[in-house]
């Protein structure tokens, strides 16, 4: 800690006034629907107007904007929606973050490579590879699961 550093942990210290929380730098991803390099230079502009935005990212090929610095996630959403393109927060997470990838709520062939909608982990799965009628065939409860099982090896 220098010296600066010091006088300004002492008088933090000293002060009596109430302390305001500082607020965190955040990263806002956004899915915009951009179709064109002026899009993106539209879209670009609005996002650093807004308050607190350190540095704005547009991928045009991935549809989205990522925006760094001292902003709310409900402010940097209202400013895109006033470019009128569809917009919404970034829906996508790697696939290895979700508990099931596969289901339907989770597959959108529109996401980047390795990636799938981030789905709720108290989803409901209504999809199985497995039917429970073949469960129940092969169940240890089933008394007729031993003749099934030697007619299969025939």
């Amino acid at each position: 800690m220098g010296v600066q550093g010091t006088m300004e942990y002492l008088s933090d210290l000293l002060s009596t006034k109430k302390k305001k929380k500082k607020k965190q730098v955040q990263t806002v991803a956004l899915k915009i629907r951009m179709d064109c390099e002026g899009c993106a230079r539209k879209v670009k502009h609005v996002l650093f107007g807004v308050k607190g935005a350190k540095s704005v990212e547009v991928d045009l090929k991935q549809q989205k904007a990522t925006v760094t610095g001292y902003v709310e996630p409900k402010k940097v959403l209202k400013a895109a929606q006033s470019t009128k393109k569809k917009v919404e927060l970034w829906p996508y997470v790697p696939y290895s973050m979700v508990a099931n990838p596969y289901i339907s709520q989770a597959y959108d062939k529109k996401a980047p490579p390795n990636m799938v909608r981030k789905v709720a982990d108290t989803a409901n799965i209504s999809e199985t590879t497995v039917d429970d009628r073949y469960i129940q065939i092969f169940s240890d409860e089933n008394p007729n699961a031993c003749s099934i099982m030697a007619f299969a090896f025939l």
